[in-house]
């Protein structure tokens, strides 16, 4: 069967392959391959800047955005034939850690946690692929064509489980969220943020294009300006940040409201120095009670919760977030970025 494959010691080495089929073990579900999404991390991977092939291979399988749908599964397993479906990216280290050890890999402690796709797993950019029934998620059917988006919301599923987890410290009932950055995370932490029920406002560089639509069809207010000027005028109670620029996450740090939570998802690619008056911004934080929390990768409760956020929201607005549908033979036009690109995903 065809997979996407790559060598990560070796930048420009993906290409379309043979592997062999999959053979589900106890436990296992074997799923046919719909589709994979495309992010920054398959990006890296794929110019050998990041990524681990399993232990003994050259080769890594690519993929940690899935979509199938099941072909066959074990008794008891909770999935029938037919049933859509997601595969979760990380697994456990085996020694393991405490916060593997209860069920929150998400956290782990040491590093020897395994990821597919990514970290000495092969991943889902296969034309079949196998699966444990406790690493899978079943989907409505209804998200047939967006369902690849599970992934991406997952992460922002448990940023918002985190900013919640952060403000239920003392009393609270935040009403006014801000958003920084409008590709695939910051609009699905909006879409979430919506569905909460909060006052959300979005901000990125773009004037004009699919983000800002995207961000107003949700029923969001998006900005393009000075990020310290947006910020300091709406004073948010909460900021979800999804570009890792340093000045905007100061901003975002800086014009809270009282009692402000600033959960970062946004991997800086560091290089960029920025002055920071750090005794002005520490006593706005202890006298206003602010906290700044980092939240990245998600387990299988967030991967739930994502699935359940995906089918509330409007289809045509998922639609709408992937920008451009790929086959498995043109995937290289998945890596090459266009300027309406929102997501990008790759058919099987």
């Amino acid at each position: 069967m065809r997979a996407l494959t790559l060598d990560p010691r070796t930048a420009d080495s993906l290409q379309v392959t043979e592997v062999p089929e999959p053979a589900p073990r106890p436990g296992e579900l074997l799923v046919e391959g719909l589709a994979v999404g495309v992010c920054g991390t398959d990006k890296e991977i794929a110019r050998a800047e990041y990524g681990w092939a399993p232990p003994g291979r050259d080769r890594l399988v690519l993929g940690h955005e899935s979509l199938g749908r099941v072909t066959t599964a074990p008794p008891g397993s909770g999935f029938a034939a037919g049933d859509l479906v997601v595969g979760i990216v990380r697994r456990p280290d085996p020694v393991p850690c405490g916060a593997c050890a209860h069920g929150e890999f998400d956290n782990c402690r040491n590093g020897d946690y395994t990821e597919r796709g990514i970290k000495e797993l092969d991943g889902y950019a296969s034309e079949r692929w196998c699966v444990e029934a406790d690493y899978a998620v079943v989907l409505d059917p209804g998200l047939s064509r967006v369902g690849v988006l599970v992934e991406p919301t997952s992460v922002v599923a448990k940023a918002w489980e985190q900013v919640r987890r952060v403000g239920e410290r003392a009393w609270y009932e935040p009403r006014r969220a801000l958003v920084t950055g409008a590709g695939p995370i910051g609009l699905l932490a909006a879409m979430i943020g919506v569905q909460q029920g909060l006052d959300v406002h979005v901000l990125d560089r773009v004037e004009d294009g699919p983000k800002p639509l995207l961000a107003r069809q949700l029923g969001a207010t998006y900005h393009h300006g000075d990020v310290d000027e947006v910020a300091s005028g709406l004073r948010p109670d909460v900021v979800i940040e999804a570009t890792g620029v340093g000045s905007v996450v100061l901003s975002a740090v800086r014009n809270t409201a009282a009692f402000g939570v600033v959960c970062l998802t946004g991997i800086s690619s560091g290089g960029h120095t920025v002055d920071v008056d750090v005794a002005t911004t520490n006593r706005a934080m202890v006298l206003e009670n602010d906290v700044v929390v980092g939240s990245v990768n998600a387990n299988p409760r967030h991967y739930r919760q994502a699935a359940d956020a995906l089918a509330k929201a409007d289809p045509a607005w998922l639609e709408g977030l992937i920008s451009r549908r790929v086959p498995l033979e043109r995937f290289a036009e998945a890596f090459t970025a266009r300027p309406d690109d929102v997501k990008v995903v790759i058919t099987l």
